[in-house]
This record gives structure tokens, sequence and C-alpha cells, in this order.
């Protein structure tokens, strides 16, 4: 099969298409003939060598896909309603960019109708990351304040939506004017620059001084400092990415005084039975909102598999509003 490798660590010019033996699905598995593959930051980040891939996941990058089903465990994909020749999209701990890839048939979800296999490629890592950390790790709740640090991001534009669509108000940030303004077109009720507005201060006054709910912080490094400062009693930050560093040092009276909570995660080593109960979630709940169009998958460039240089350079422009996604 042809696949996208990393020839050493570097610039997107170290990606090349090679060839690679197809792989051979396992027990509770299924063999995806890959469509479309999703482009995400831990990809950037593998290419780079920052981010080591999990023992026994494949180096081939790409964390998401979307296919059809030419193999697999059939008892497995009895039990999950799922057949050979199904078009599903599925969340997987590398290999996605290649014409064949290995999923958990547990991770694996159908392709909404009415969607095509690159709108459908574009869901899984960016669904299954929001749906962990805004609403099982963070809580958000209908009717509470929920803050997005890189709204136009494809986890940006995910959480925009769902938030909205299940009673939140949503406050986000974003590095342009018109970013901002695609956020608001997207369902946030206020986008702020963060290049030209102080995103703490603009909070305070959009929430008349009471501060959000839940912060989904991309950033963290010197972010921490100013999210602290404009997170309401009670408050819940999740950190899910390190673009400000590692490091920060902030009010630690504050979290005291408005019992904060402070906490972060990363997906892709999660156990196989983690990431079923997220799918199993997404089906129920969110799944119907796309079914609805009450939440769309928002495309802002594809690229063939050939150039996926191009799709990181874009990537780490930072000039994208909504997902990059590879075709084959």
């Amino acid at each position: 099969m042809k696949a996208v490798e990393i020839t050493s660590y570097g610039a997107p010019e170290v990606l090349r298409l090679g060839a690679r033996p197809a792989p051979v699905e396992g027990a509770g598995e299924v063999l995806i003939r890959v469509n479309a593959s999703g482009v995400n930051r831990p990809d950037v980040l593998q290419r780079m060598g920052h981010y080591p891939v999990p023992p026994g996941a494949s180096d081939i990058p790409g964390l998401e896909v979307a296919g059809v089903i030419v193999s697999g465990d059939a008892g497995a994909m009895a039990a999950a309603g799922l057949k050979v020749g199904d078009r599903v999209c599925a969340l997987v701990a590398g290999g996605g960019y290649a014409e064949l890839c290995v999923a958990p048939v547990a991770q694996c979800l159908p392709v909404p109708a009415g969607l095509s296999d690159i709108e459908a490629a574009s869901l899984p890592e960016t669904f299954f990351t929001v749906w962990s950390n805004v609403f099982e790790r963070a809580h958000l709740q209908p009717g509470e304040t929920l803050l997005i640090q890189g709204g136009s991001s494809g986890i940006g534009v995910t959480a925009i939506q769902i938030a909205k669509a299940l009673g939140a108000t949503v406050l986000v940030t974003a590095g342009s004017d018109d970013k901002c303004a695609a956020c608001v077109a997207l369902g946030a009720d206020h986008a702020i620059n963060y290049k030209t507005s102080d995103f703490a201060e603009e909070v305070k006054k959009l929430t008349n001084g009471k501060g959000v709910n839940v912060i989904l912080d991309m950033v963290a490094g010197s972010y921490v400092a100013r999210e602290v400062d404009c997170m309401a009693e009670d408050g819940r930050l999740v950190i899910i990415a390190l673009q400000g560093g590692t490091k920060a040092e902030f009010n630690a009276g504050l979290v005291l005084r408005k019992r904060l909570t402070i906490t972060g995660s990363t997906l892709r080593p999660r156990p196989v039975e983690f990431k079923a109960a997220i799918a199993k979630a997404l089906k129920e709940k969110v799944w119907p909102l796309i079914a609805s169009g009450a939440v769309k998958p928002v495309i802002h460039s594809t690229f063939a598999a050939a150039d996926a240089a191009k799709a990181h350079a874009l990537m780490e422009s930072n000039q994208h509003v909504g997902k990059i996604v590879l075709t084959w």
C-alpha cells in the first residue's frame, strides 16, 4: 500500500509518499480502505520528533480516517452493528496516512448520512477530544459559558458547534478579525482577537465580571495566569495542548478562593476501552446533531496524500479555519 512516511524528523518536506506492507487486523479490529485522512496538530508534532508513538502503534502518522471496511473480526463487527462494506470513520493511534489502516472496531463510527468521506475523516480526532475534555472532564452544562482558545482550529470549530447545540454560551479567541467572524458565523456568541485585545479583560466585560465556567485551552504557558483570573467560581480549566509552553506561573490564591479545577489530558495513549466509551457517547448524543444539521464538518482545505507536506505547512501557518484533510 501507499503511505506517507516521516523520513526524518524536521520540516514538512520530510514527509514522503512511500510503500509499506499492508497491515493485518487482529482480534477486535477491522481493516479500512482509506479514502480520506484527517490532519491534526499531533501529526505535526510527531513529524518534528516531539510526540513519541505509543507502544504498539504504527509509526505512520495520522489519527483519523474515513473509508470502507474491507475485512475484520466478524464477531466484534456484528456486536457493533457493522459489516464488511460499511462506510466508517475511525480514531486510530497511528497509521492514518495510508491507503489501508487497522482500527479497533470500538473506535469506528458510521459515516453520518449525507457526509462525504472527506467530511467524515474530519470528525474523529476533534470530536473525541472535545467530548472527552469539555463534556466529560470539565462537565460543561447547559446555561454555562465556555471559552475556547483557538476557536478557528479544528478543535475550536467542533467545540463551538457542539457546545452551542447543547445549550452553552460560547466565547472564543482567534488571531484575526476574519477568523473571529468565521467563529461567530459558526455559532460563537462572542469572538475576541487575542492579538489586539486582552482576552481576560474582554471575558470579564462579556460576563459582567462573573467569568467563564469552562475553558478549553490549547496554549497553556503564559495563558494560564490570565485564565485563572477570568474564570467563574467553581470554574474548570482543561489544557489539551502546549503551544505556549509547558511552564506557567499563576495566582494560586485565586484557585483557592474561586475553587477552581485545573486539569488536562492526552487522548492518543489512552486504552481502547476508554476511547470506546467516548465513541458510544458520540454516537448517542452528537451523531444525531450531525444528522439534523445542527453540527457540521468544517473543511478548510484538502490535499492529495502525495502533498502531505503542503498540508502540514498550511497547518503550521495557522491560516486555516477548520480541518485539513488528505485524500487517496
